[in-house]
């Protein structure tokens, strides 16, 4: 089990009643408005991690703010086949739209054009080279993410040694376009770094973080940095860097959840980390699903304002597909502000 999947999450007083701000959420794709109870299930990755727990909870607000019947599942294990088959068993009951967060592009491709042909309406996340989509929904600009990540790594090595970076999976489109976007602005601002070695495909998985590091580390004993792009890798560095007494020698930035490393962060062990809030991220898919199911599909462009935070003007990228869109949904996170964040 991943150490992430262990880990609760801080229940603050903000999230009693509302997990996601609505208040200028569209009213307009209701069931009532829309005149039908649409049924729509959402993908992810693997199930039982903190990251997808947090989007579980996104999802269930929508139901509950809209009346549609909406869920979310996903495999015990990060394992493409395992969230394919998922995928298969919602195009036999016929529901109305799937909303996903790839684990493999490649994997799902063919399984997600079959459920377009059925009429099933397909919205996804974290995948914005996938093909076979209705519509994309990114958080934001990949390269930007990867390249403030590299900023602030970059700073904390003083600007030079060997770091490593991590990914969940090699054909994971968008952390593996955060990590271009960190190695280009590392190459060009801190000449002085480098990559000790490939990138690392973790499966989203903190224990396997801890091993993959620990081997790195040992093969690689001047590495001073890491870069992470899973959020479990938050875990797994903080443990190995509190474990090996490497506070102040060895650095971290990447993607994570104050509930999964905040202690790290809190300890001086970790330095930063980035995120989207993956319950609004669940909310703004399950918007845009029923959107594409109605009369409102027009409406879904450039500057399309889905009243949630990060998501209030759409763009696309330039020269890019139509179908992808961006948010502007990412915060750091330091020691200093982590309590902003309950979750």
């Amino acid at each position: 089990m991943a150490l992430a999947a262990v880990l609760p999450f801080l229940a603050g007083p903000a999230l009693a009643q509302s997990v996601v701000d609505t208040t200028n959420a569209r009213k307009d794709i209701s069931a009532e408005a829309t005149g039908k109870k649409f049924v729509i299930a959402t993908v992810v990755k693997v199930d039982g991690i903190a990251w997808f727990d947090r989007m579980r909870e996104g999802v269930k607000q929508f139901g509950e703010d809209t009346g549609h019947d909406v869920w979310q599942v996903g495999p015990s294990a990060a394992d493409a086949a395992a969230q394919v088959q998922l995928v298969e068993n919602l195009i036999a009951q016929g529901v109305d739209a799937i909303t996903i967060v790839p684990f493999s592009i490649e994997a799902v491709e063919p399984v997600l054009q079959k459920a377009r042909d059925r009429g099933i309406v397909v919205i996804a996340h974290e995948a914005s080279n996938l093909k076979n989509a209705d519509y994309i929904l990114e958080a934001f600009d990949n390269k930007a993410y990867g390249a403030k990540l590299m900023e602030v790594l970059g700073k904390s090595m003083g600007g030079e040694g060997e770091y490593v970076t991590t990914v969940g999976s090699l054909t994971s489109q968008s952390q593996n376009e955060w990590i271009d976007g960190a190695v280009a602005y590392q190459e060009a601002n801190f000449p002085n770094m480098k990559q000790a070695t490939k990138r690392l495909e973790t499966y989203d998985d903190a224990n396997t973080d801890y091993t993959r590091l620990s081997e790195t580390l040992t093969t690689y004993p001047k590495l001073k940095g890491i870069l992470g792009g899973p959020m479990p890798t938050s875990a797994g560095a903080g443990r190995l860097i509190a474990e090996r007494g490497l506070k102040d020698k060895l650095f971290f930035a990447g993607t994570g959840l104050p509930s999964v490393a905040g202690e790290y962060l809190k300890n001086g062990d970790i330095q930063y980390i980035q995120f989207w809030d993956p319950a609004v991220a669940g909310y703004a898919m399950n918007t845009l699903a029923v959107m594409a199911l109605t009369d409102k599909k027009a409406e879904i462009k450039a500057g399309l304002n889905l009243g949630l935070g990060g998501y209030e003007n759409l763009t696309t990228p330039q020269g890019g597909a139509a179908n992808l869109l961006y948010g502007q949904g990412w915060v750091g996170v330091t020691a200093e502000n982590m309590d902003k964040y309950p979750f």
